[in-house]
């Protein structure tokens, strides 16, 4: 029996082109096994074959989404695949929208099988989870033997047509779809032993897993707005232009500090945005409709407001990690209230 086709599409960094520096790397198309891809080899063995690899840069590819997709999907149908790897991204942001895009397009588009892996915090696994199936994988590329081990199988059960079991069973994330299956112990049984695991401090693994909400308590109103000094921050990418601290477009990796001291208006000669995923024509038009330094000045003038903080903070929140942006939100309060600050406008796109 002739071996199943396979095409891998992965990023810059898997095949060691270069990291951040080669983000920009457009579509390449090579006949040969790259990266990764090695030891999805070896898990395959004589059932499945990598023909083709597909390479594209993190940034050029979420920066040009349809471009790049199309371009992608060509040359993966080229190659005429039984099946499609994409990742594993682990917890990298724009690799893990890439991936996502990706094999929902190869899905939908080509009607063939496809796994990609990531971390389940990645925003492309929140994404794209209802869409194909995605292993839930570790947060680094340390846990890149564990993660083959889990898609390969998956993989090959998807290409085969056979029939894929529960999450719990196959590894994936949980995709709303639910499967019965029977368990060896009955349920008060499982349910004391979770409990005993839980009173104990060890590890237990729940059966219906509840979502967590992030609750935050507001903090009480300003009394005299005519007297406090405001901040302002912002998702919305909005940056000196050139963008110095090359804050990117998808997934930030961190975030800006820029002084506004006296400054009253946001123009298009000195402010752009950075962001990613919207059109920014009117952002680099005028800045202000982003950051309302202008309004800010303008209720300062009336009397309304008692000043503006000299610093304004930014970063992009386009596909960026949840765990990222409260890191970034940790830094920034900090620096809010060891400068006195008594209110801040956060604004988005």
């Amino acid at each position: 029996m002739s071996k199943l086709k396979v095409v891998h599409y992965i990023n810059q960094f898997f095949a060691n082109i270069g990291g951040e520096e080669k983000a920009d790397y457009k579509p390449e198309l090579r006949n040969e096994i790259v990266g990764p891809g090695l030891a999805f080899s070896q898990a395959f063995g004589d059932e499945a074959e990598i023909v083709a690899t597909v390479i594209c840069g993190d940034s050029y590819f979420n920066e040009n989404v349809e471009e790049a997709k199309a371009t992608v999907l060509d040359m993966i149908k080229s190659q005429n695949p039984d099946l499609v790897i994409c990742g594993p991204a682990f917890n990298a942001g724009r690799y893990g929208v890439a991936c996502g895009t990706v094999a929902a397009a190869v899905k939908k588009e080509l009607g063939l099988p496809v796994v990609t892996g990531m971390y389940k915090e990645n925003p492309g696994a929140d994404m794209f989870k209802k869409d194909v199936y995605i292993v839930s994988t570790k947060n680094s590329a340390a846990g890149m033997r564990d993660a083959v081990s889990k898609m390969a199988p998956l993989a090959l059960k998807l290409a085969k047509g056979e029939a894929i079991g529960a999450s719990a069973e196959e590894g994936y994330l949980p995709n709303g779809l639910r499967k019965n299956f029977f368990e060896k112990k009955r349920g008060s049984e499982r349910a004391v032993e979770m409990l005993v695991k839980k009173l104990n401090g060890k590890e237990f693994e729940t059966e219906y897993e509840m979502p967590s909400f992030d609750r935050v308590a507001p903090g009480p109103a300003i009394k005299d707005m005519s007297k406090a000094k405001i901040a302002l921050v912002t998702s919305g990418g909005i940056v000196p232009k050139g963008n110095p601290d090359h804050i990117e477009s998808s997934s930030a990796s961190k975030y800006g500090q820029y002084d506004i001291e006296g400054v009253t208006d946001l123009t298009a000669d000195t402010y752009e945005t950075a962001h990613g995923g919207y059109d920014p024509v009117y952002a680099n038009e005028d800045a202000d409709r982003v950051l309302p330094v202008d309004v800010i000045t303008d209720l300062i003038k009336e009397g309304r407001i008692g000043s503006l903080h000299k610093y304004y903070y930014a970063t992009v929140g386009n596909g960026t990690a949840v765990a990222s942006a409260k890191k970034y939100a940790t830094e920034i309060g900090k620096k809010l209230v060891d400068d006195h600050v008594d209110a801040v406008i956060l604004t988005s796109t």
